[in-house]
């Protein structure tokens, strides 16, 4: 554990590493306050693309941990800024919620569900056939389809539901065009998060939920990896995948040392 702790800076999850939902996980206040008292780096690098970081920041605060919202980077973000870069001034038909259209609209897109140049899809409780129907024709008509991360599931304190992988798979289907994901493992994703870190990898670790996201990412980018069971992954789900994290724990709460 000593490896970990002298780390300078961490990339952390948030769905199933601080939190399910409106639920705080056990050990995540003793972890954001070490991160504090030890003054490392922190960012909470989060494959959601619902939040702002403002409202990212302010949902921890009312689970009792403060935490300014310059230490929170989205999909959405990294979404915006790619298509941005990609097509500046271009617009899309979004499938998403504020976070994501907000991220867009600052990016300076405009949201357009005649012949925009893209259909964006993030996660979304507004989903139905109307929209699906709606993304379908435009991607057919030559819209281009992003998706804001792969996630097929996400934790809730209610369960596991469908996120954005998810939803954009009948729109694939039914089109027969793939989207291109941002958010982890993309590695535009991660070498923002170490920009505005100002770290190198082998200062950095990644904690996370999820061996096809935080972990991956973590170990295409040399990242020390952490993979927590206190999300969506099991111990009987490592022997499916040709990889492996670095270090396995319960939760964020065993990385800080004992008191």
């Amino acid at each position: 554990m000593q490896t970990l702790q002298d780390k300078k800076a961490f990339i952390c999850d948030m769905d199933g590493v601080i939190y399910h939902g409106n639920y705080l996980l056990p050990g995540a206040k003793d972890f954001v306050n070490w991160l504090q008292q030890e003054q490392k780096k922190f960012l909470f690098l989060t494959n959601s693309s619902e939040r702002s970081p403002r409202e990212l920041s302010q949902k921890l605060a009312r689970l009792g941990l403060d935490v300014d919202e310059t230490h929170f980077y989205t999909s959405a973000l990294c979404t915006a800024a790619f298509l941005a870069s990609q097509k500046p001034g271009g617009s899309a038909y979004v499938i998403g919620e504020a976070g994501l259209i907000q991220a867009l609209y600052e990016s300076g897109f405009s949201m357009n569900n005649v012949d925009p140049d893209y259909v964006v899809v993030g996660e979304t409780r507004s989903y139905n056939f109307e929209k699906i129907e709606t993304a379908v024709a435009l991607v057919r008509n030559g819209a281009k389809l992003i998706g804001t991360n792969p996630d097929m599931t996400g934790p809730t304190e209610h369960g596991i539901v469908p996120a954005t992988g998810a939803l954009v798979a009948p729109i694939e289907m039914a089109t027969g065009c793939k989207a291109y994901f941002l958010g982890k493992p993309n590695p535009l994703m991660m070498r923002i998060a170490l920009k505005k870190l100002k770290c190198n990898p082998e200062e950095t670790v990644i904690v996370g939920d999820r061996m096809d996201t935080d972990i991956l990412a973590g170990i295409e980018s040399e990242l020390e990896t952490v993979l927590v069971f206190s999300g969506v992954t099991h111990h009987e789900d490592l022997i499916r995948f040709g990889y492996g994290p670095a270090f396995t724990l319960d939760g964020v709460g065993d990385i800080p040392p004992a008191k």
